[in-house]
């Protein structure tokens, strides 16, 4: 499925299929942090826990100098009518030619298939960025949906981070 890339606002939004992943500036990531709606329309009311803590640290990172366009949080949006169902994005900029990704969905849009999609899209542009060769990914070893939406996009688990199960990708499925 062809992604398209484009800005609003110096915004980095990715479109694909029924998907809309709208990047978060550090000022509405600091809204969305304090479990805000920061003007998007959210599918349970307010972002879930998981997106509240990716925002917390696109705020850390642009408090620290080292946040860059294009890394850091995305809203994950349904296409057909704008309403935000999680948030997913990059934990910081590539470093050494990898780039770490997340994710969390709104308990209502759970099982539908967003948090692959948004994976998918966000490894799709992240691998078509010169300073990126590979996509890491973690889970807690309990979270097998978690662990499904990796192997659906395509990640291979490498050895365990600590407590934490491991996976790679250097391309995707076609």
């Amino acid at each position: 499925m062809t992604l398209h890339a484009s800005h609003d606002g110096g915004r980095l939004v990715l479109t694909q299929g029924r998907l809309t992943l709208r990047e978060q500036s550090p000022d509405e990531a600091a809204l969305l942090a304090d479990g805000k709606p920061a003007a998007l329309v959210w599918i349970d009311g307010v972002p879930g826990e998981g997106t509240t803590g990716a925002a917390s640290m696109t705020v850390a990172a642009s408090q620290a100098g080292v946040y860059q366009p294009g890394w850091g949080l995305f809203a994950v949006i349904r296409s057909e009518d704008g309403v935000a169902v999680g948030g997913a994005g990059f934990h910081g900029p590539p470093n050494l030619g990898s780039v770490e990704i997340g994710y969390d969905l709104s308990v209502s849009a759970r099982g539908a298939g967003w948090a692959t999609d948004a994976a998918r899209a966000l490894c799709q542009w992240a691998l078509e960025q010169p300073e990126v060769t590979v996509v890491l990914a973690t889970t807690e070893p309990g979270n097998q949906p978690s662990q499904a939406v990796l192997e659906r996009v395509g990640f291979v688990r490498v050895a365990d981070r600590g407590e934490l199960w491991a996976y790679e990708l250097t391309s995707l499925r076609s």
